[in-house]
């Protein structure tokens, strides 16, 4: 893989959320794992939420999720290649779509970058539809606002009435 590091950090937001073994120590451990990437830092995480499986075919525990917020002078390709490591160092399978999992890292926001490749989307494609990303982003960041693929300005604020009916706890 070709290095294409930025030359100034860009904020990014992950999502990180599991549901197989012990989900909660899983995901703090994977928050310290982001901390660890070079060249970038940890600047925040949410809290830690609870939430039911969401999607079709998807069953299993309850999910422990969060979000990260990072500063990072890697390309949003090659942060989503380092998150992919990551999920293998945790032992992640791709089985199906919304299987249960052990970990699952998304980037969410890459600046405010929007991207729509094979490999990647940016702002990510669902994170409007779930409670269990606009809860802990809200956490961290109370004012985002990120535009979407149409070019529309959408605030985590707005957006948390559509997920309402959502089944989300905080757990911390």
């Amino acid at each position: 893989m070709t290095k294409t590091m930025q030359t100034e950090a860009v904020t990014a937001f992950i999502g990180i959320g599991g549901n197989l073994g012990q989900a909660r120590a899983t995901v703090l451990a994977a928050i310290e794992a982001l901390a660890q990437l070079p060249p970038t830092q940890l600047i925040a995480r949410s809290p830690l939420y609870g939430s039911a499986p969401l999607g079709a075919n998807a069953d299993g525990p309850m999910y422990v999720n969060a979000v990260a917020q990072l500063h990072t002078c890697l390309s949003a390709d090659e942060l989503l290649s380092e998150l992919h490591r990551i999920e293998q160092q945790f032992g992640r399978e791709r089985s199906y779509k919304n299987a249960p999992r052990i970990l699952d890292l998304d980037i969410l926001l890459y600046g405010d970058t929007i991207i729509n490749s094979d490999t990647l989307t940016i702002p990510h494609p669902r994170m409007h539809e779930r409670a269990f990303v606009l809860y802990p982003l809200f956490d961290l960041k109370p004012d985002i606002s990120w535009h979407n693929a149409l070019g529309q300005r959408v605030t985590a604020r707005d957006l948390k009435i559509h997920v309402a009916d959502q089944d989300i706890t905080r757990l911390d």
